[in-house]
């Protein structure tokens, strides 16, 4: 608590500390708060188009929500007591059903009534879905536009909840056709659209994301279908089976870009 209140004296001595302590010359940065629109990022770059004229390259899913929002606001710890991420309102009204340990279950790191953060990610390059986010790029095609498709989820063990069998990799039934999900949740609030970066435990406030991406965030939570997921977890071509880290919340406007009213 001293050394906290330590730097807040020294930060209102000295406006250039808090300038210091953050990464200089990054685009807007991500996970944000939603229902928080400011920002003051003077990085500008063109919004992706809609996801259904890009190609799906990868899906994955973190364990609790890395944005949040109203529906997505209850502080997550981590063992030893530093912030990981945000769960569900939801999560905490959930029955004994719901919460009951499922007979299989082949995806690490999360259970029933666990909060996580589903990203669709999508490239503007001509690829296939694969494994990671170089699956989102290729030698003719090293810098492209990237969008992410955001759902977070409380996971129950309920076959009446969604099913992800609902929300997989769809395929392209032509060799035209853009790679996409099956489909992607949109009865869980209107999306907000900002510009941001990657994201994942490697980046902080101090060591930034250099790439550009297009995010697309419900602000609502829903339900989902655990037994569905570990389905998923068990055969799919992104070779993903277990939950990724969160990156903690960026709250500093230099790093965060202005949301525009939607």
């Amino acid at each position: 608590m001293k050394k906290y209140l330590l730097m807040a004296s020294l930060t209102a001595l000295s406006p250039t500390l808090m300038a210091a302590d953050v990464c200089e010359g990054f685009g807007p940065q991500t996970p944000r708060d939603i229902d928080s629109h400011a920002g003051t990022n003077n990085r500008i770059f063109a919004l992706a188009d809609d996801y259904q004229n890009m190609n799906l390259c990868n899906i994955h899913f973190h364990v609790n929500a890395e944005h949040k929002a109203s529906d997505f606001a209850i502080l997550a710890k981590t063992s030893d007591g530093q912030p990981n991420g945000y769960q569900c309102s939801m999560s905490q009204n959930l029955s004994k059903a719901e919460l009951k340990t499922p007979a299989k279950n082949m995806c690490q790191g999360v259970k029933p009534g666990d909060t996580i953060e589903m990203h669709w990610v999508h490239s503007s390059c001509d690829v296939s879905p694969g494994e990671g986010l170089g699956s989102c790029l290729s030698e003719s095609c090293a810098n492209p536009t990237l969008r992410v498709e955001t759902q977070v989820f409380t996971l129950v063990n309920d076959s009446n909840a969604l099913s992800f069998d609902e929300l997989r990799y769809g395929g392209a039934l032509q060799s035209d056709d853009y790679h996409q999900a099956k489909n992607i949740p949109n009865n869980t609030g209107t999306p907000v659209v900002f510009a941001g970066s990657t994201t994942g435990p490697s980046y902080t406030e101090q060591s930034c994301s250099p790439l550009q991406v297009t995010w697309s965030v419900r602000p609502q939570c829903a339900k989902l279908d655990i037994n569905s997921l570990s389905d998923w977890c068990e055969n799919n071509p992104f070779n993903e089976s277990k939950a990724h880290g969160v990156r903690e919340l960026v709250t500093n406007p230099a790093l965060l870009s202005e949301i525009s009213s939607q």
